[in-house]
């Protein structure tokens, strides 16, 4: 594997390895709140962001030892409107920056299984921020918690959805027995 693609899955994983543990943190502090359905979306989209993660790691398979990883990450908690404000830039950075960056770069060095995985996550990422934005949108209204239906994740890609189970993933195509279910 190219250095660079080495590094920028890595770096990857690092970055959604901590999105997962800020994510499970911002749900238990939404709960404490009184946002059960806010919580339950961290939740979520932190499995997500694991599968993200398991997909990077998996594509290093023949690397091994120690490296240095450089990952952007949001560190600290406010308040649970002030987390999704969180998630959102955090999200915002991976689909503007980070990931069509290494996305092409995988391309360009012709690594398939980087760049699917890179796809994949990019993909995923959308519909985390687009969830982060429809929960920040009800909190800042004054609502009690937000209105929040099954939310479903795509054991293969990441890709998270609020409603009903399609047939098929569209990001990946997986099989709806692939898809979990956070109700």
């Amino acid at each position: 594997m190219h250095a660079i693609t080495a590094a920028n899955l890595r770096n990857a994983h690092g970055g959604e390895s901590m999105a997962h543990m800020r994510y499970l943190s911002w749900g238990n502090l939404a709960k404490k709140e009184g946002f059960p359905n806010v919580a339950r979306l961290f939740i979520a989209i932190a499995s997500a962001e694991t599968v993200h993660a398991s997909n990077h790691f998996r594509e290093l398979k023949d690397q091994f030892g120690e490296s240095l990883c450089a990952s952007m990450a949001v560190f600290g908690s406010g308040s649970t409107s002030q987390n999704l404000q969180g998630g959102i830039n955090g999200e915002t950075y991976e689909i503007t920056e980070m990931y069509p960056t290494y996305l092409e770069t995988a391309r360009l060095q012709k690594e398939k299984g980087a760049e699917l995985s890179f796809h994949y996550a990019l993909e995923g990422e959308k519909t985390h921020r687009a969830l982060f934005q429809k929960a920040k949108e009800s909190l800042d209204s004054g609502a009690k918690d937000m209105d929040l239906g099954p939310v479903r994740v795509c054991s293969v890609c990441g890709w998270t959805h609020e409603g009903d189970m399609p047939e098929r993933c569209p990001i990946c195509g997986a099989t709806k027995n692939k898809i979990d279910t956070f109700a």
